[in-house]
């Protein structure tokens, strides 16, 4: 694929915008430095067209992750659009925020109030703001990757580490005041026994538990149900973070399969199909302290986004969208597996079907670049991560594992060079947070 007016534009941007885009999951870097299309001019179910013109399937990761129907969904469009016409803001509400706030309800029984957001990393934060209201407690126990704010990226004051095993290596806490020293404090998925630690130290100082209830391996038994405890018994509010985990596996939560209810959960990503949206559910006795506490802003109260994820949630329900990505998501795997074993190449797959994983036991980060390099000739956008779509089909599937088993015999052969650089056509990809100039 030759696409330099992505790549020089991508130049022209590093020049003017700190970190070249919005999102660090978006950078070239983070897939192919220096050949990576960078931008795209059309996107239509689990297709895309940069602005050089080369089209792609997407399996890297489908708007990270916010495209759960697919691109430019036509019933999804339609709704959005009609709304539109008659104004997307007003000086009064929308009452689609209320039908929303209903619907979401409705599919979690134990909440009873929401509030709405329009992205993952903020309505995190209102969750927290709200928690720390009612219980009129600073500090706050997580587990997983929570966003950007400061309340979260201060958990590395003083030790640039804490947020390693979390998701990104390498987070530096400039910009984030220092007297937020040791007011987050973090703990590892399945290890009960280093939450119990954090309450032997800090006691009845945690006054919040958030966490996400599974993002990659499953909780082992007892878990989730020992953090529900620990929270009851310390008089802490309890945060499921869904933001990513939501609507994946099942419709609604994915505690609802699990099991175990929270306080409050946060959904974001697939809750709009790729239009803003985010939600705060909870129970009232939590939740009502959002009036007790400032939390409010102008377009929270736009129509679009909680048009589109009605709309989102309606067809969810009415196609069991659930059912087809995860059936997607085992047959990539699948397919990793046995060109694996073909090749006797080492590799790890680990998540949630739909949200599923790979890496290379050797050189992880060479192989992880020479396999994007490969599969992006072959007209595929490929990260090490795969949001499955409802709009992938079975034949497009058995395509990439066909085109992937082709790329795996270019993999095996640069393995056994020892010099997988040698097959490298520009630098290797990052593995997590980095300065770029």
């Amino acid at each position: 694929m030759d696409c330099p007016k992505g790549i020089e534009l991508y130049k022209k941007a590093k020049k003017i915008i700190p970190g070249g885009t919005q999102l660090l999951s978006k950078r070239p870097e983070m897939f192919l430095p220096d050949q990576w299309p960078a931008y795209y001019n059309k996107a239509k179910g689990c297709e895309v067209w940069d602005i050089d013109g080369n089209h792609y399937y997407d399996f890297a990761q489908m708007g990270v992750g916010s495209c759960i129907i697919g691109y430019a969904d036509d019933d999804i469009n339609e709704a959005v659009i009609k709304k539109d016409k008659n104004g997307s803001m007003s000086s009064l509400n929308s009452p689609e925020e209320v039908e929303l706030a209903e619907k979401l309800i409705e599919i979690h029984p134990w909440a009873e109030m929401v509030r709405f957001a329009r992205t993952g990393g903020e309505a995190c934060a209102v969750a927290i703001r709200i928690a720390r209201a009612t219980t009129k407690k600073s500090k706050i126990a997580f587990c997983g990757y929570h966003g950007w704010h400061d309340w979260y990226i201060s958990a590395n004051i003083g030790d640039s580490s804490h947020l390693d095993g979390q998701l990104l290596p390498g987070l530096q806490p400039l910009g984030v005041p220092r007297e937020l020293k040791n007011t987050a404090l973090a703990f590892n998925y399945n290890k009960l026994d280093e939450l119990e630690k954090l309450i032997e130290q800090y006691g009845n100082e945690i006054g919040v538990i958030i966490m996400e209830p599974q993002r990659g391996n499953p909780p082992v038994d007892g878990f989730l149900e020992g953090v529900r405890k620990i929270a009851a018994k310390i008089g802490a509010v309890l945060i499921f973070d869904e933001v990513t985990s939501g609507f994946r596996v099942n419709f609604g939560g994915i505690h609802l399969k699990l099991g175990v209810e929270p306080d409050v959960a946060v959904f974001g990503k697939a809750l709009g199909n790729g239009f803003p949206i985010s939600a705060i559910i909870g129970r009232k006795e939590v939740m009502e302290n959002a009036q007790a506490t400032f939390v409010s802003s102008t377009f929270w109260t736009e129509r679009i986004g909680p048009a589109a994820a009605l709309a989102t949630i309606k067809k969810m329900e009415k196609n069991n969208v659930q059912k087809h990505l995860i059936h997607y998501g085992e047959r990539i795997n699948k397919g990793w597996k046995t060109i694996a074993d073909k090749h006797d190449i080492k590799i790890k797959i680990d998540g949630i079907p739909p949200l599923t994983h790979i890496s290379f036991v050797k050189n992880p980060l060479e192989v992880q670049t020479l396999y994007t390099q490969e599969m992006l000739k072959k007209g595929y956008l490929l990260g090490a991560a795969v949001y499955t779509t409802y709009s992938y089909t079975d034949e497009i599937i058995d395509k990439f594992i066909k085109d992937s088993d082709e790329v795996f015999a270019i993999i095996k052969e640069a393995i056994d060079s020892n010099n997988i650089k040698k097959y490298l056509k520009g630098d290797v990809k990052h593995g997590g947070f980095k300065r770029l100039t």
